[in-house]
């Protein structure tokens, strides 16, 4: 079997998931978004793009025709393969999309693209909207998910997550596809108060925290560099014993819907003209 990735919020590992109540919320954050995703993708060929470990993928292997699950890092990928392994389940490689690029695949080979806590990694959002619109076949559905910016930061504050370049309100994720898809619809992810307010707490303190770093207008040198100092500094006093499972809460706790308040994640569902 290939090497475990490294067990980071941003790339969510099963065997990891249940080592802190924290990493175990965000693992079925990342869950909840893939069943809600099911309905949508019966029968059909589906791309993940930034499928991550692949973890997600692999559940919604024979819930439709086929799916593959591409990735821009090759540990990931590598690791997807050798873990996950049903039929109509592939695994590929790719580079940054970026202004000029494509992917490897033709042009309307999907009926279905689902992309989750990617888009605030992208540099080229628009490069990257278009190309998913490319891949889509005419009436196909395309579905993102992204934290949300209301519940995390300060007005205007740029990210406290050293990995996302841009971080989106309801209003803003929904004005990103309005110029290449149709039938726009946001939805919240939340949960039960008792589960999810120990992540309001610590996004709380984590914003006021990074503030130095992440005030409006930073340069992206500053925030950078604050924040990988403040994660070194952390990862000093992490020795630690994490909590193990069994944890009081389940999928069940989580839940996605309109106007859902306070809200983690922001989910947007859109389809391609056409059909």
């Amino acid at each position: 079997m290939s090497t475990l990735p490294a067990n980071t919020s941003e790339r969510v590992i099963e065997e990891h998931y249940v080592q802190s109540r924290d990493s175990y919320l965000i693992y079925l954050m990342h869950v909840a978004t893939y069943r809600f995703a099911e309905p949508y993708l019966a029968g059909a060929k589906v791309l993940d793009l930034g499928c991550g470990t692949g973890y997600g993928t692999a559940m919604l292997a024979g819930k439709c025709e086929a799916i593959c699950g591409v990735d821009i890092s090759d540990e990931a990928i590598a690791y997807a393969r050798s873990r996950y392994n049903k039929p109509g389940l592939d695994y590929a490689t790719i580079d940054k999309i970026e202004r000029g690029s494509r992917l490897r695949f033709d042009d309307a080979s999907f009926d279905a693209v689902i992309s989750f806590q990617v888009i605030e990694h992208v540099a080229d959002v628009p490069s990257y909207l278009a190309e998913i619109a490319r891949l889509l076949k005419p009436g196909g559905v395309f579905i993102c998910a992204t934290p949300d910016r209301a519940t995390r930061l300060l007005p205007l504050q740029r990210p406290w997550n050293l990995y996302h370049l841009k971080e989106y309100s309801n209003t803003q994720f929904a004005a990103l596809f309005t110029p290449f898809f149709t039938q726009v619809d946001v939805l919240q992810m939340s949960g039960t108060r008792r589960v999810i307010d120990g992540e309001l707490k610590r996004t709380a303190m984590v914003r006021w925290l990074t503030l130095p770093f992440t005030f409006p207008l930073a340069p992206e040198w500053l925030r950078t560099s604050g924040l990988a100092l403040l994660k070194r500094l952390q990862g000093k006093g992490s020795d630690k014993p994490a909590q193990a499972g069994p944890f009081d809460f389940d999928e069940s706790d989580i839940q996605i819907g309109k106007d859902l308040a306070p809200s983690l994640n922001l989910i947007a569902v859109m389809r391609k003209a056409g059909a």
